[in-house]
């Protein structure tokens, strides 16, 4: 990144937001390490316990009437962890989002079982049905092309570690095509059989590789692996 550019922000320890680690902050985005369990955003349920109230927040140093706001870019599940983006201008958001096909996201896994094939890519169409679930079909005028490339890292007796290429960025695509092939991730509560061993899901978005969109330069960022997905690997 070009610095005589973009000053890289002293990260503020005062106002640092519960469930949020911050990894990068400029003047034209910042970049967090969610942790399981928060929300990127209000629902009709919850408007303040969510990362984008935290980092508002945050970015207005806890004045409430500060113009300083940011905007969503993109979104992880409640239970998912890892890197999330945010834009601190509507015309970043514009220049992310419309870039955000071609940018690299990795994730990592922790899933039930041994995968057959240890490298491979996942393929198929998924919908949503009436109750908001996502689902894969064989007609490709009912769902779209969802793809997902994946190698295993590490394997047990019950469960294995695998990293995880978003090729395309559909709802619920890595949970849905794991448990077609026999081998959900751990923890997940929808599309697989409760596991009373599992206390979260183990979904975690490890980098981000992205245009910076001031500098137009290439930017990666990556947040830890959680340390629960080694525990559950060693039990």
């Amino acid at each position: 990144m070009n610095t005589d550019r973009k000053k890289i922000r002293k990260i503020s320890r005062k106002h640092q937001p519960r469930g949020l680690t911050i990894l990068h902050d400029d003047d034209d985005i910042i970049v967090v390490d969610k942790a399981s369990g928060l929300l990127t955003m209000g629902n009709s349920r919850t408007r303040d316990r969510t990362a984008y109230f935290a980092m508002n927040n945050y970015v207005r140093k806890g004045n409430p009437k500060s113009r300083k706001r940011i905007f969503i870019v993109h979104r992880l599940d409640r239970d998912t962890s890892g890197v999330l983006l945010f834009a601190k201008s509507e015309k970043n958001k514009r220049f992310l989002q419309d870039q955000w096909k071609n940018f690299s996201k990795k994730y990592y896994a922790v899933v039930h079982g041994n995968l057959v094939e240890k490298q491979g890519v996942l393929e198929s169409y998924l919908a949503e049905n009436a109750v908001h679930k996502m689902y894969s079909t064989d007609d490709s005028k009912v769902g779209k092309l969802a793809k997902t490339g994946y190698k295993v890292i590490r394997e047990s007796s019950r469960y294995s570690l695998v990293e995880i290429d978003l090729l395309t960025g559909r709802k619920n695509q890595i949970r849905v095509q794991f448990a077609d092939v026999g081998c959900p991730v751990a923890g997940d509560k929808v599309y697989s059989e409760r596991d009373v061993r599992v206390r979260r899901l183990t979904l975690h978005a490890g980098t981000l590789d992205v245009i910076h969109p001031g500098t137009k330069q290439k930017m990666t960022f990556e947040a830890q692996l959680p340390a629960y997905f080694d525990s559950l690997l060693n039990k």
